[in-house]
Parts: structure tokens; sequence; C-alpha cells
């Protein structure tokens, strides 16, 4: 029994009133009626007190039932103590512990502060528990001021107390507290424990550290014996992990002895945020073997790996888990589901999940929203925006710039402004995330006003913004903002970082301004960007596509690492500047070094091949890209198509634009161009009607490949159709559809025409003037050709190589020979034009053609390069007019040389021997070509009729109207006898040829060509005739006689010129 341990006043080791002080009453008469009350409250609370024995909580219990009086105005614990004071009872140390544990058991914390008073009044503050109990009090009031003062004056404070105080200091966040109390404790060599080192550790995670304070920490870690204890590492793991430290928080995880679940999740979380994500998973895969139970935090830190890396078969298979194990519920482990889905693009199993799920934070919706945006599901985006706030979850920061993102690739600015106000009210437009997604938004939707005025509201210093109004003015190739921006941005102190220079450098490609780009790159340098691979990749990309390829070169050559974009920037510069050869070398060399090149550099290589063009090489470059998944790219389609028809390859060409999934213009424009390139111009303006027919829109390059198309061929129709079309889409006042129309009108013979387009052109540039002259000159019209050459140097034109070939040609067909060698020795002198094969073979033309046969050998004997065929051809052809055999079989010898297989060769000298009347030579000639294998073309007449193209043969007998043909033929051949026509009587073949055949396979295609077209068209309209090879001396002579008997304008192109036949005279004036 009680009574029998403890008497009221009993001689026992300790009284009743030695545990019970407050209990204790003055030496002064008690009355009856404070003794019943005692015996009432004992009586009532026996058991309490024997089962608390001690415990101090039992006096707070005990004076909560006591009836005391005048405790009106003060707590019971003061009330109390002013009780015992006013009995004469005086208060020990154990008196003031229990009043303070009532305090803090009743919330009368303020109380607590008075009892301190007392205490301090009694000289109780050097009591180490009335200490603690004080601490308590104030940590309690949030008075940490005073709890730090009660613990600076205590006389000895042990491992707990500064475990209280560093606690505090961890829960309220205030780290730089904590480490100073550490720093307090090293100082007073204060042996530290586990709890101690958990909270350091968690108050160094809550802040950026720097490697050597986490290892000096580590250090204490391991002094203390705790280095293998995984209540005080996993922290540690932690803070390695949060501060990028990965590597020293595995070898932390590696030497515990005892890993529990924290442990691992700690370390799978930690390789997931640093970029190791597959250790990450391998890690999640040994802790499963080894068969430790995963936690929800575990599997969505491996689940994010697994989205970060795109493993997201392996994430379907973990979410198998996820079910088994049970946690489909947990939200943590729904929300790294969801971002999962979301990111593969499979969002049925993203919104299925999100359906689900029991309970949805913020981060649920983020990042479903994400999703959504991501794959520009933009109204079902803003659907779950307003879902998300019915659920009464505030959209954060995350969610809005997502869905502004949204808005900005799809362009709905309306939306993404409504967006920016709900920012606003929202309280979080000013941040970062926000103000970069809200300036994109207006920059993408080409709103630069509002860009611009939003951004210069920010008050943010952020680099990012400033990049993205860098890019803004970029696109709309506004330079002088640009470079505005840029130097305000330096004004203002904001150091440019790896993205600031190459906004820039676009701007500067973009509109040529190499001097400025060559400004910047000096910057680059002085801020020691330099050796940044991205920086340099542009830069490269700059000096390639303004023209200084060595430069761009020596970047490449001094890259610190192995750049895929930066090398197919180099062979892109080299390909778009026809140096087609080197860029092939450049992609070999990229090959060799191991680099595997992306689509860009693929179809740089391919559009190299097409301008050598190289087929064999090409097609080798198209199953590589076949082998590297760029079947279906575009870029690589449209190169390949281009490819295909440059190289003649038509059906290869169709089935490459057939694999096309959607053909852009850039695809039709290669199939139209390569087919022109190629010489297969109908097939070419066919293409181009079908892309009509199938409604692409035409533009600047397609116009120009079509006309060249039609000029090629003289389609004059359609040349003119195309024409009509280019003047409604108002592509005519664009500089190179003028040019391609003075040159069909030139090529179509229509040489008025050509000088009215070019007359009509607001600008001129060279390549205008030597359309022009070259017009003049393929129509013998030279003397108008060296005067439009005179204007054009005082206009200020400087003349070119093609320039000089036009004038060249111009003096050889007027028969200027002095004048015409005067201007090629002028040449280099006045122009700095150093002569080409091209500028050769015109001087070889002009003197061959005035018959100056020996000093056109000479001439070229004396060329300080090396004469190609067509030199060669162009002197044999001279030869064979003025009946030279022994200059003209000196030159046969050397084209033979060179061009064995050309049938060109072996006719001209066949045909000098003819006209030199060496029938054995001529025959031999001919049993060469034959043993050769070599096949003569055809000469070959055509006319269009009635929108319909007729071809004629030497003694054609197949046009349906072949009998009408030649019997106006004879009736025009007796016309032009009667007036002086005498026939030269086939002087290509002997007499005994002559005898044997009809004379009707000797009429050239030509005449049947112009009877023809005098039979079938009104008198009105030109007769036009295009041949395949040189008129011959007695067709040119009959056509003259043709044109004074008919009254008709005929029009003969030939190999070589135009010749404009008109009341019995030629253009040429006999010359050509």
């Amino acid at each position: 029994m009680f009574l029998n341990q403890f008497s009221l006043h009993g001689s026992s080791t300790y009284s009743f009133f030695y545990y019970f002080p407050f209990l204790k009453l003055k030496p002064h008469p008690i009355s009856l009626k404070h003794t019943q009350n005692f015996q009432k409250y004992f009586n009532r609370n026996w058991s309490r007190l024997r089962l608390a024995c001690f415990n101090t909580n039992a006096i707070s219990h005990s004076f909560d039932e006591l009836s005391i009086e005048d405790n009106e105005g003060n707590s019971k614990e003061v009330a109390f103590l002013h009780r015992m004071e006013n009995r004469g009872i005086k208060a020990n140390h154990q008196t003031f512990l229990w009043l303070l544990e009532g305090c803090l058991n009743s919330g009368s914390i303020e109380e607590g502060k008075k009892l301190h008073g007392k205490i301090l009044k009694m000289g109780f503050s050097k009591e180490h528990f009335l200490s603690e109990k004080l601490m308590d009090i104030y940590i309690a009031l949030g008075d940490l001021d005073g709890a730090i003062k009660v613990f600076d004056d205590m006389p000895n404070r042990n491992i707990f107390s500064w475990n209280k105080m560093i606690s505090v200091f961890v829960s309220k966040k205030m780290n730089n507290k904590v480490l100073g109390f550490y720093s307090r404790m090293v100082a007073e060599r204060v042996n530290p424990d586990e709890r101690t080192f958990v909270s350091i550790l968690k108050a160094c995670s809550g802040s950026n550290v720097i490697f050597e304070y986490a290892e000096q920490i580590h250090a204490r870690i391991i002094r203390h014996g705790f280095g293998f204890n995984s209540f005080v590492c996993n922290p540690l793991i932690d803070l390695y992990a949060k501060n990028g430290f990965i590597d020293s928080a595995k070898k932390v995880f590696d030497k515990l002895y005892v890993k529990d679940s924290v442990s691992w999740v700690a370390m799978i979380s930690g390789l997931s945020q640093n970029g190791r994500e597959e250790l990450a998973i391998l890690l999640f895969y040994e802790m499963h073997i080894l068969g430790i139970f995963p936690t929800p935090y575990a599997l969505s830190s491996v689940l994010s790996a697994c989205t970060k890396i795109e493993f997201f078969k392996l994430g379907e298979q973990l979410h198998s888990l996820v079910f088994k194990q049970g946690f489909s519920s947990e939200t943590y482990v729904c929300n790294a589901l969801v971002t999962l889905y979301s990111r593969s693009g499979s969002l049925v199993s993203a919104e299925q999940i999100f359906s689900n799920m029991q309970l949805r934070d913020g981060v649920t919706y983020n990042s479903l929203i994400s999703g959504l945006a991501q794959s520009r599901y933009s109204d079902r985006a803003l659907e779950l925006f307003e879902k998300m706030q019915h659920d009464c979850l505030k959209p954060d920061c995350v969610t809005v710039a997502s869905l502004l993102s949204s808005c900005a690739s799809l362009g709905t600015l309306f939306t993404g402004k409504q967006l920016h106000s709900y920012a606003i009210k929202a309280g979080f437009s000013m941040e970062l995330i926000v103000e970069g997604s809200l300036l994109d938004l207006y920059v993408k939707c080409s709103d630069i006003e509002t860009a611009y005025k939003f951004f210069s509201t920010t008050e943010t210093v952020n680099v990012v913004l400033w990049n993205v109004m860098l890019v803004a003015y970029g696109q709309l190739d506004h330079l002088c903002e640009s470079f505005h921006i840029f130097r305000q941005m330096q004004i203002e102190g904001l150091v440019p970082n790896e993205f600031t220079y190459p906004s820039i450098l676009r701007t500067c490609t973009s509109v040529g301004a190499l001097d400025l780009g060559e400004q910047i790159n000096s910057q680059v340098i002085k801020t020691g960007f330099q050796h940044n691979v991205y920086v340099c990749s542009v830069l490269i990309d700059m000096y390639a596509k303004l023209g200084k390829l060595e430069t761009a070169l020596e970047i490449l050559r001094r890259l610190p690492e192995e750049d895929v974009v930066s090398w197919t920037a180099m062979i892109a510069g080299y390909t778009q500047h026809d140096m087609f050869d080197e860029a092939l070398k450049l992609f070999g060399d990229m090959l060799n070094r191991g680099i595997q090149s992306d689509n860009i550099g693929l179809s740089s290589a391919i559009s190299a091949c097409s301008g050598i063009p190289v087929l064999s090489q090409g097609r080798q470059i198209h199953a590589q890209s076949f082998l590297s998944g760029f079947s279906d790219d575009l870029s690589i389609g449209n190169a390949l198509v281009s490819l295909y028809a440059r190289c003649g390859q038509r059906q290869d060409a169709y089935t490459a634009f057939k694999r096309i999934d959607n053909n852009d213009n850039i695809s039709w424009n290669a199939l139209i161009s390569g087919f022109t390139q190629s010489g297969f111009c109908e097939e070419a303006l066919q293409v181009f009607s079908q892309m009509n027919t199938a409604g692409v829109e035409a533009n600047l390059f397609t116009f120009i490949s079509s006309l060249s198309a039609a000029a090629n061929i003289a389609n004059m129709k359609q040349g003119k159709q195309i024409h009509a079309m280019i003047l409604k889409t108002g592509y005519d006042l664009e500089t190179e559809v003028s040019n391609v129309l003075i040159t069909l009108y030139a090529k179509c013979g229509t040489i008025d025409d050509a000088k009215k387009e070019f007359l009509e052109m607001p600008e001129k540039n060279v390549i205008s003037w030597n359309a022009m002259i070259t017009g003049y000159s393929q129509h013998g019209c030279g003397i108008e050709a060296i005067d439009l050459f005179e204007k054009m140097k005082q206009v200020g034109v400087t003349p070119n190589n093609v320039t000089l070939v036009g004038v060249l040609s111009a003096y050889s067909h007027v028969g200027l020979v002095d004048e015409g060698l005067g201007y090629f020795d002028s040449m280099s002198k006045e122009h700095g034009i150093e002569p080409k094969p091209e500028h050769y073979t015109c001087v070889v033309d002009l003197l061959g053609r005035a018959g100056l046969l020996c000093r056109a050998r000479k001439f070229v004997e004396d060329m300080p390069i090396e004469p190609d065929a067509i030199i060669w051809r162009t002197l044999l052809s001279a030869c064979a007019v003025h009946k030279n055999v022994d200059i003209g079989e000196f030159a046969a010898h050397h084209l033979l040389k060179l061009e064995p297989q050309d049938s060109a060769s072996y006719v001209l000298l066949s045909n000098l021997y003819a006209v030199s009347r060496k029938w054995d030579s001529r025959d031999w000639t001919r049993l060469m070509m034959k043993e050769r294998g070599v096949k003569k073309e055809p000469a070959q007449s055509w006319i269009e009729v009635k929108n319909s193209i007729h071809a004629f043969f030497v003694g054609d007998q197949l046009h349906p109207l072949a009998e009408k043909i030649y019997e106006h033929l004879e009736n025009l051949n007796k016309r032009a006898a009667e007036i002086g026509y005498v026939q030269d009587r086939y002087s290509l073949f002997s007499d005994v040829e002559q005898g044997q055949k009809d004379p009707t396979v000797y009429i050239h295609s030509e005449k049947l060509a112009i009877a023809f077209g005098l039979l079938s068209l009104p008198s009105a309209i030109p007769v036009r005739v295009i041949k395949n090879l040189r008129v011959c001396n007695d067709c040119h002579n009959w056509i003259k006689f043709v044109s004074q008997i008919s009254n008709r304008l005929i029009i003969v192109r030939d190999a070589y010129r135009f010749h404009h036949f008109q009341n019995g005279s030629c253009s040429c004036r006999d010359y050509w």
C-alpha cells in the first residue's frame, strides 16, 4: 500500500512531502476546510498518483483540480506559486520543473516566461533540467532568441541540449544557424552523436554546399564512428546526390554494411537526378534481385529515370510491378507514370492513369498538361487546366509555362494572352519559367511589338530573355534591332552565354553581314567561347554560307571534339558554293573519323553528287542514308530526286519522288530542275503542269526552272503561258525571273521580246546584261552586243567571265577579228579576269570563222592551258568549212584522243574529207567509227504547228503529209531556181553514190520542216525551225531564196546560233 511506503511525516528515507513539496504547509494552524480539500483531492487522484509515481506531469494534473482561491488574473501555475509563498512554503528547483511542465502541457507559454523570472530571482538558473525546460518554453513560444540565451547561460551543455537547438533550427529551415551551432560544437569540443549529424546533413541538403565542406562533415562522421551507420549515411548519400557529388554518394552507399530501404531509395533517386539514369535502373534491378521490397518513392525514381532516357518499354514493365506491389494508388508513383506515358506519346494511357487516381496534386496535372502541350493537343491541355482549377488546385508556374508553350507552337495568341492575364492575377508572371514562355509566345506568334514591351517590363536579370529577343529580331532579319539588343545587354553588364552568340551570328548569316559577324567572332574569342562546340558550329555555318570557307575550315580543324553539326555545316557550305569535290572529300573524312552523319550531312553529300554529277557515289550515299534510318527524311528525299533527275535516271527520280509522303514545292522543283539540267526538258514541263494540277503553289525557283526548260527546247507557247502565270503571282518584278525570260525569248528567236523584257526591268544585275549580250550574239547581232557591253561598263556593272564569252562570240559572229583579239588580250589587264577554256574557244572560233586557220592552230599550240575537246572540235569544224585537211587532221588527232566515243568528232572529220573530195579517207573514218561502236547522231529538225511538235529526218517519208510536203518542196525549188538559186549537188557524196540513190534521200530535214511550216502556218506567223546540227551551205542559201519568194520570216536555230531569214537575206550576213 502507498501509505506503507510513504507517510506524511514518517521516518522513511524520503517522506511523501519530499516528493511533493508543493503540499508542504507552513507551520501555522491548518483550517479544517483546507484539510478537507486535500483529502478530497488525494482520494480522487490516488490511482493517478500511484501510476505517475514521480512523473512531473502529476503536479500539473494535481493542481488543476485543486480549488485555489484568489487566482483570478494569473495562470494556475503562477497562482499556485503565489499560494505557496503566502503559506510560507519555499519552492525548490523541482517545484519549478513541475510548474514549467504544467505550462507546457496547459499551453500557458507566456506564464512560463514569468516563471523564468522567478527562477532567476531565486537562483535556480544554473539548474540543468530547469534550463532544458525553459528552452522548451521559448521554443514553443517561437522565441528562438530567448531559447538561445537560455542555452548560452547553461553552465554545462550536454549533447541533448545541442541536438535540441539544432533540431529546432532544422525544422525552421534556419540552415545557417544549424551550421553555426555545429561550428560552436566543434570549437567547444562537444562530441556529436548520430542525431546531430542527421540534423547537420539535413540542413546542408537544403542549400548548395561546396564539395570540400561536404567532405569535412563526412570525415567527422567517420572519425566519430558513424561511417557505416545507415541512419547517418542515408542523409549523407542524399546530400552528396543533391549537390551533384554522385560518385561520392555511391562510395558511401557501397560501404554500408546494412542497407535499408531508405538507403536504396536515396541512391536510386540520386543517380536518376544526376544523369545516371541507366545506373539507377540497374541499381533498382539489384535491389529487386536481393528481395528488398521497393518503396513507392523508389519506384517513382526509377520510372523517372526511364522517362528521361526514353526507356519507355521498360517503364511499361515497371508499371506491371507497381500494380503487383499494390502501389497503383500512390500519388508519387502515379505522377511518374503519367509523365512516362505523356513523354512517350501514349496519352491514352496517361489520361487513364490520371482518371483512376484517387488523389491528384499539382504535379499530376503539370505532367499531363505538359504531355498534351508537347503533343500539340492544345485544346485538351486547356480543358485540363480548367479541370485543375475546378479540383481546387491552384495551377503553378510550371503548368502555365507548359500551356504557354503549347499556345506558342500552335500560334494561338489569344489564348496565350488569357494565360498571361491569369499569371498576373496569380502572382507568378515574374517567375523565370513563365517570363521565358511568355516572351517565346509573343515571338513565335510574330507579335514582336508586344514581345519587346513585355521584355522591357521584366525586372529579372535573365540572359535567356535577352537571347529570345535576339532570336526574335533574327527571324525577321532585323539586324539593327538585334545588334541594339546585343549592345544593350553588354551595357547592362549581362555576360553573354553560349546561346547569345549563336543568336546574333545567325542573324548576321541571314542578312549577309559578314563584317559584323567577324566582330562578334572577336568577342567570342575574348570571352573564352572560341572552343565551345555549339558556338563554333554556328560560326562555321556563317563563314561557310557567306563564302569564307577557309576560315570556316580553320575553326572546324581546331574544334576540341568531333561535332557532327559542325562537320555537316562545313559540307553544306562547300555544296552551296558549288565546291562539290571538296564537299565529298570532307564527307569521307568525317566518316573515316567515325562521326555518324546526320540527315543534313547526307542530304548535302547527295546534293554534291548531283552537282558534279556522279551517280555511283550518290547511290552509295543513298544506301547509307537508308541504313542510318533516314530513308523517310524529307531533305534527303528531295536531294535524291534532284540526284537521279540531274543524272538522267528518270525512273529512279520518279520513284524517289513518290516515296516522299508529303511532296512540298522543293520536291517538285527538284524534279523539274533536274530534268531541265539533264536535257529532259519536255518531261520537266510535264511535271510543271502536274504540279499545277496538284494545287502545289509554285515559287520563284519553280518558275525559273520551268522557263529554262521551255527556253532549252524553244517552246515559245508554254514559255509564254508560264510568263502569264508569273505576272499573276507577282514574280515579274524578280530580277532572276526577268533574266530567264530574256534567255527564253532569245532562244525562241524573238530577240525583240527579249530586248523589251530587258529594257522594262526595274533592276538589272550582271546576269541580266549577260543574257541580253549572249542573246544578241546568238542572233548574229554582234554590233548590238558590243554596243550593249559598252553601256554596261558605263553604268558601272562589272563584267564577269560569262560577259566576256558573249562579247568574244559577238566579235566572232560579225568577223571583227582584230577587235576581238585586242579585247581578249585586255581581259586580265582591264577587268582582272584570267581567260578560261571557254574564252580560248571563242578566240579559236573567231580565227576559224575568218579562215585564219594557221593562226588558230598556233594560238591553240601557244595556249598556257591544255586545250580541251571543245577547243579542238571548234578548230576541226572551221577546217571542215574552209576545207583545210592538214590542220583538220591535226585537230582531229587530238580530239579523238580526248573523246574517242563522240560521234560529232567523226562526222566533222568525215565531212572534211568529203568536201575535200577525199572519199577513201571519208570511208576510212566511217569504218573506224563503226569498228569503235560509235553511232552518229542523226540530223533532225523540229517545228511546232497547232500545238504539236513535228520532227523530220533527212529524206523523211514518214510524215502523214509527206506527199504534199514533197510537192510543195519541189515547187519551192523551181521558184527559187527562177530567181537564181543553184543547188549544191550533195557535196558530201561521191558521184557514184549520187547516181545510186533516190535524190529525195539527200533532202535535209530543215528543208522538209520549212516546207511543212509554209503549208500549215498562217502567213502572219513566222516559221520557226530548230535543228540539232549546223545548217549546211546549201540549206542556208536555199532558205534565203525561199524567204524571198514566200515573203515570210523564217527563223532557224541550229547548234551554233540563230538565223533570221527575210526578203532573201540572213541576219548572219552569210558569216556563221
